[in-house]
């Protein structure tokens, strides 16, 4: 009895050990942040070995969490769900069956994880369109894309492209009883990241005719330039989305080869003679000095040899940090979160100040307690009450603004 104790004990230590993280002190409801955080890091190293071994791709493990998430769509009375193609891009539909004289607004949200993982199926996503398209009583079109490491950039920007490209013909929009005036972009993470390209690009279109009247980038990617941000080394090893992973994401999207992996967590993938990109992405200028802190703005160098094999580092539709202001000016109303403990804080906060020196305008929420994916953590079973005020927040946004 005393030794099925003592191992009941030890196993029990071993697992508070494994689940415990230091987290800052203004972190509301530790515990589901903890508990979240151990689910990651279980996944991310069950990853890591079978990747070493031979057995799985690192990204192929780690859809086991979108499989396991993934949903049929379900319609009821107030609302039509259902799995389509738009120009031969999966997307899935939220059309509110309340009948009206007037035209509906538009809402099209690209889901994120890190162009290598999720889907427009997972649980979160669907009740997210769910909530938008009841809330905005709109047309909420999911976009599916292709993934990492089947396929790499600019596969996933192509793929998003082509179904708003579509969805944006006024034939289209008139099929679905959609007002051209009032259809906006979303999206969360690398979705934040495809929302963003795709405005920049549709903006400067000719052959888009209705452009896009808003978007709302939700804690996005805005760059691969600089993984030394002080948003990437104070939260290197925070819950959720540490350093590695994101840094892992950004080379995945780009290729397999784990070569452009160990030079961007190096951070020296940019060679010397495209020193003058560091200028959009310049933290030193465009970052508030309360977040600079004790941090050296220190670019580093390294040979020319990745970037010329794989040109999409380089590319704006995969950085949208990456373009001249006068590519910003005309930018429609622009919605940002960001929050504090999360590696791409600096990057949303960046381009917020980009678009504002554009001309652009902006609103800017930043929450000082919490972390990257919070939006969608507020519909899974783990509820936090600071994530459904955000939901609620970003909701009335689009709301109020479309």
């Amino acid at each position: 009895m005393a030794s099925k104790l003592l191992c009941f004990g030890l196993v029990t230590l071993l697992l508070a050990y494994y689940i415990y993280q230091p987290l800052p002190d203004n972190v509301e409801e530790k515990w589901k942040i903890l508990l979240l955080s151990a689910t990651f890091r279980t996944l991310g190293h069950v990853a890591y070995y079978a990747d070493l071994l031979g057995l799985k791709h690192f990204m192929e493990v780690m859809m086991f969490l979108t499989f396991m998430e993934n949903v049929e769509p379900i319609s009821d009375e107030n609302m039509t769900i259902t799995d389509t193609t738009l120009n031969n891009i999966p997307v899935r539909l939220y059309i509110p069956t309340k009948s009206s004289d007037k035209l509906k607004r538009g809402v099209i949200y690209i889901h994120g994880g890190g162009w290598c993982a999720g889907s427009a199926a997972m649980k979160p996503y669907d009740l997210l369109s769910k909530q938008t398209a009841q809330k905005l009583g709109a047309l909420v079109v999911s976009i599916e894309y292709r993934l990492a490491p089947k396929v790499n950039f600019p596969t996933q920007f192509d793929d998003v492209y082509a179904a708003v490209k579509y969805l944006l013909d006024e034939s289209t929009l008139q099929k679905y009883s959609v007002d051209p005036n009032r259809v906006a972009i979303s999206g969360d993470s690398a979705g934040g990241n495809l929302a963003a390209a795709v405005m920049q690009q549709q903006l400067h279109d000719p052959e888009i005719k209705v452009k896009l009247k808003m978007q709302a980038l939700i804690y996005p990617v805005m760059q691969d330039i600089d993984f030394n941000t002080p948003s990437y080394q104070e939260n290197a090893n925070m819950p959720i989305l540490p350093r590695s992973l994101m840094v892992r994401f950004w080379s995945e999207y780009m290729t397999t080869d784990k070569t452009l992996y160990e030079a961007m967590m190096a951070n020296r993938h940019i060679p010397r003679d495209k020193a003058d990109l560091f200028k959009f992405v310049d933290w030193s200028t465009l970052l508030p000095e309360n977040l600079r802190k004790k941090y050296v703005y220190s670019p580093q160098y390294g040979t020319p040899e990745l970037v010329k094999k794989y040109p999409g580092i380089l590319d704006a539709r995969a950085s949208p940090l990456l373009v001249e202001d006068k590519m910003l000016q005309g930018l429609p109303l622009t919605y940002v979160i960001t929050c504090m403990y999360d590696v791409l804080r600096d990057d949303g906060i960046m381009y917020v100040s980009r678009l504002r020196q554009a001309g652009v305008e902006v609103v800017h929420d930043h929450y000082d307690s919490t972390f990257h994916g919070i939006l969608i953590i507020s519909i899974w079973p783990l509820e936090m009450n600071l994530a459904h005020q955000i939901t609620l927040r970003y909701l009335n946004f689009l709301n109020d603004n479309l």
